[in-house]
């Protein structure tokens, strides 16, 4: 895949310079992740929460960061101390760190977190402020019904 140069598009444009950053980050495939997999739910009319599989790590292992109109999950796995001889053959339950980013929304905050039978969820919000909602206008008749003059005097 080619890489996109949106340098020109910087020096013309007022204000769209996080649309092209967003733009630019999507055409690198070296950042794509897949560990850990994840749904996003839409739970209500304004209600939505992330499902992470994190099977093998404690509520202490992750932390969770909201900053901006960002939400950031990571995970860092404690050593594993257990001295009584286990030899594994095989492992496939992953040990490893991880750090999955999500972009959010205006308006979008995160309300809560749980951890449960492997399965991370965590619940947002979106609310928009009273000042951006739409409001309805009421149309008012005039009072008198009479036409009215406007620049010349009568005669």
């Amino acid at each position: 895949m080619r890489h996109v140069d949106f340098s020109p598009l910087y020096r013309s444009t007022v204000g769209f310079d996080k649309l092209l950053t967003m733009l630019d980050s999507l055409a690198q495939p070296d950042q794509t992740q897949s560990y850990p997999p994840y749904n996003i739910e839409r739970t209500g009319e304004t209600t939505y929460r992330i499902t992470m599989a994190v099977a093998g790590f404690e509520e202490s292992e992750i932390s969770i960061e909201a900053r901006e109109h960002a939400l950031t999950v990571k995970g860092e796995k404690a050593e594993d101390n257990t001295v009584d001889g286990t030899e594994y053959l095989y492992r496939g339950i992953a040990k490893r760190a991880f750090e999955r980013r999500f972009q959010l929304a205006d308006h979008v905050e995160v309300t809560g977190a749980t951890l449960r039978n492997g399965l991370l969820h965590v619940d947002l919000v979106r609310e928009i402020p009273e000042a951006m909602k739409p409001r309805r206008i009421a149309i008012s008749s005039e009072a008198g019904n009479e036409p009215r003059q406007i620049e010349a005097t009568k005669a």
